[in-house]
């Protein structure tokens, strides 16, 4: 879309007279693009706030008022190279599977380029130590040639783009000495083949493309992954509500357009659509999502509730207080997006290595070139020497120092249940020092488990299991699959009776047996439970409570001991009721813990430490924790979370154990250890390299083979990431 279009149009309004305008920007190549497009923006007149994020490429501006002309702006960025249109979700999903396709068809041509030019260049080199004739080898060259060289035109596009666009913003990423390495390669093979010589490079440069581009595809996957889940909240907003008006009429209206003090009607089995307050009707609320706890509460008339909890079995009116974009959920998006504006200005190490290695190599060459002129030498000779010079420094085994890293890194975390979803979660992992843990889901297992029924005898035990199985309530369901892994598959009482809101009933030998509320099954309700909930049971005289609750992670103590013990400092944060969460610190050791938290204070608790000079790891598992785990530099979600909160953490962990937590940091260290190993050999061999090629020693065919034989050095030392000690 062209800077002249009116963009005037999707100018939103946002309170204290101000106006919000969110831009999808293409052409970004690295994350140091923040800096220079915020601070472009800086001077538009009535621009108030630019955002830049990274990683959904969404531009947020903020306006002083809807009558301000967002044009400069505009045009400020297309003049610094970037494509602009209006954010839209739709548009953006849209764009986002075009350039999976596209960086799919580009590995496809050139893997398939490269086994052919490799097929032939086999044909030439073991011809050349045997009988082959020039004729022959210069035509094998030049099948080659006509292979690779639109191939490479194809495959390589994503380089290319980048490098062209980085050099026009003053950038200088690992594209630029990429694409130009290529392209002499290509072009030196060219040369060579015209003039009739014994060596081409037609298939180190498509090779190189290929082991690039399986990289660049995993990064686009991993980020295109995060964008389509973080990008929606829809599953927690109501797209409409029941309005109560003044004359008991109902209304429905989309849930943006409640006012606060609008009365709104919530039936069963409904997501409440605005934050309000409840001043009539009873019912239980799933707030799971929001708070943390998984356990079913009743209301009480005057609590305060929030848009996006889900309603059990009664229906409730409510006085709303905020809707729409005031709403806690929208606070929690809103909080979310911030953070990964902010953790999106990480640059990756091989961009950082980039920009003082690129800048020097070519001068470096050209210096040869002019000093080998100056010399005496002839131009073509002086280039052939310069030529050389780029070759041998190509950052091939650069290029692939940190790729090779993060695909062995990546696939030992895939073996041990850990999905990786961001690029360069393995650098930010082996810095941290502190771990915050949620508790409800993460040190605990996600359902609620049976705690303790010693007062039942087994086969009151089974006469309760086959009760719950009649029932939803998660207590009755922990019941349930407790009996069930103890006995076996359980049948369902012919006569079983649903009592609503208090249990179930049924005759068993004659005699009623009841399950549910203890004033169900007249059953005194205990004053202490010890941090869990409680479901009764009766069956004639025999009677007794059965405690429900979060169960820890069956290695969670064992894996909080290892993680002390490699000196990492343990916090835990929950949205729980205090006496829960300090039996779950008792329990596994931990000093430092606070209960009763809010996403905003999590989020304060994070930005508090990070002062302190902390680099933390976020772990939990609720929408709650989705700010966090955003600002966090780095942070993990069990597969059992919301999508939101899996969206945005870095790494997402199955099955029960807590163990992934602990081999996520030690294979990240090993990767970051090995990562580095393999920049150091990619210097050493520049430092030997580049001076025996200044000095005219090196002939391009050598400069080829030391080029290749330094990028399987790196690939061999980059299996050695996967290994680590094992815990005992």
């Amino acid at each position: 879309m062209s800077g002249t279009a009116d963009y005037s149009a999707f100018l939103r309004p946002h309170g204290d007279g101000r106006a919000i305008l969110d831009l999808a920007i293409e052409g970004l190549v690295s994350a140091n693009a923040i800096a220079d497009v915020e601070s472009a923006l800086a001077s538009v007149p009535g621009l108030v706030r630019a955002r830049l994020n990274f990683t959904t490429r969404r531009l947020s501006t903020e306006w002083s008022n809807t009558a301000c002309d967002p044009t400069p702006a505009i045009a400020t960025l297309e003049r610094l190279g970037y494509r602009v249109a209006p954010f839209l979700a739709d548009q953006l999903e849209t764009e986002e599977d075009r350039r999976t396709r596209w960086l799919l068809r580009c590995l496809a041509i050139a893997g398939f380029s490269a086994m052919n030019v490799m097929l032939l260049s086999i044909s030439v080199w073991s011809g050349n130590v045997t009988d082959i004739t020039p004729e022959t080898r210069d035509l094998f060259h030049w099948l080659s040639a006509l292979i690779a060289l639109p191939a490479a035109g194809f495959s390589g596009q994503p380089f290319f783009y980048n490098a062209i666009r980085a050099m026009r913003q003053g950038d200088m990423t690992m594209d630029v000495p990429i694409s130009i390495g290529i392209t002499l390669a290509l072009g030196m093979s060219v040369y060579e083949t015209a003039h009739h010589a014994d060596h081409a490079y037609f298939d180190s440069a498509l090779m190189l493309i290929f082991f690039l581009l399986a990289g660049r595809v995993l990064d686009h996957a991993m980020r295109k992954r995060t964008r389509a889940a973080a990008a929606n909240l829809a599953a927690l907003r109501m797209p409409t509500a029941t309005r109560i008006d003044g004359d008991d009429r109902f209304t429905e209206i989309p849930s943006d357009a409640l006012k606060a003090g609008d009365l709104i009607l919530t039936c069963a089995g409904e997501r409440i659509a605005a934050d309000g307050v409840i001043i009539a009707g009873q019912s239980e609320l799933d707030a799971s999502l929001i708070t943390g706890e998984t356990d079913l509460k009743p209301t009480r008339l005057g609590e305060a509730v929030y848009a996006g909890t889900l309603n059990g079995k009664g229906t409730l009116t409510l006085r709303v207080s905020a809707a729409g974009s005031q709403t806690l959920v929208s606070d929690i998006e809103r909080l979310i997006d911030n953070a990964i504006t902010v953790k999106s200005r990480y640059v990756q190490i091989a961009d950082r290595v980039a920009r003082f290695y690129a800048p020097i190599v070519h001068v470096a060459a050209a210096l040869t070139a002019m000093g080998w002129i100056a010399y005496g030498a002839s131009i073509h000779d002086s280039l052939i020497i310069a030529i050389a010079v780029l070759i041998i420094t190509c950052p091939c085994a650069l290029a692939l120092a940190a790729p090779a890293v993060q695909v062995v890194t990546t696939g030992a975390l895939f073996r041990r249940g850990i999905l990786t979803r961001a690029g360069d979660m393995i650098e930010r992992m082996a810095e941290v020092d502190t771990i915050v843990f949620d508790k409800t889901g993460t040190l605990t297992l996600p359902e609620p488990a049976l705690l303790d029924a010693s007062f039942l005898p087994d086969d009151a035990l089974l006469v309760a299991g086959r009760l719950a199985l009649a029932s939803h309530h998660p207590l009755a369901k922990a019941v349930y699959k407790h009996v069930r892994e103890k006995f076996g598959r359980l049948e369902l009482f012919e006569n079983t009776v649903e009592h609503a809101g208090e249990g179930m009933s049924a005759l068993v030998d004659g005699v009623e047996a009841r399950l549910g509320r203890p004033s169900f099954c007249d059953v005194k309700n205990p004053i202490w439970t010890d941090g869990g909930s409680v479901i009764a049971f009766r069956h004639g005289d025999r009677a007794g409570l059965i405690v429900v609750g979060q169960a820890l992670r069956p290695d969670a103590q064992v894996i909080l001991t290892a993680l002390r013990h490699e000196g990492y400092r343990i916090i835990m944060l929950s949205g729980d009721h205090h006496d829960a969460v300090q039996k779950v610190a008792r329990a596994l050791g931990i000093t430092e813990w606070s209960a009763g938290v809010k996403p905003q204070d999590k989020l304060a608790t994070l930005e508090r430490l990070k002062s302190e000079g902390r680099t933390l790891l976020m772990v939990g598992d609720g929408l709650n924790d989705a700010p966090a785990l955003a600002a966090a530099h780095v942070s993990m979600s069990p597969a059992t979370g919301a999508d939101i909160t899996q969206a945005a953490a870095d790494a997402v962990f199955t099955g029960k154990a807590l163990a992934p937590v602990f081999d996520a940091l030690a294979l990240s260290k090993k990767g970051h250890r090995v990562m580095m190993e393999n920049f150091g050999i990619a210097l050493i061999y520049n430092l030997i390299a580049v001076p025996l090629a200044v000095l005219g020693f090196v002939t391009p065919l050598i400069a080829a083979a030391a080029m290749s034989g330094s990028s399987v050095i790196v690939t061999v030392n980059a299996l050695r990431a996967k290994y680590i000690k094992e815990l005992p």
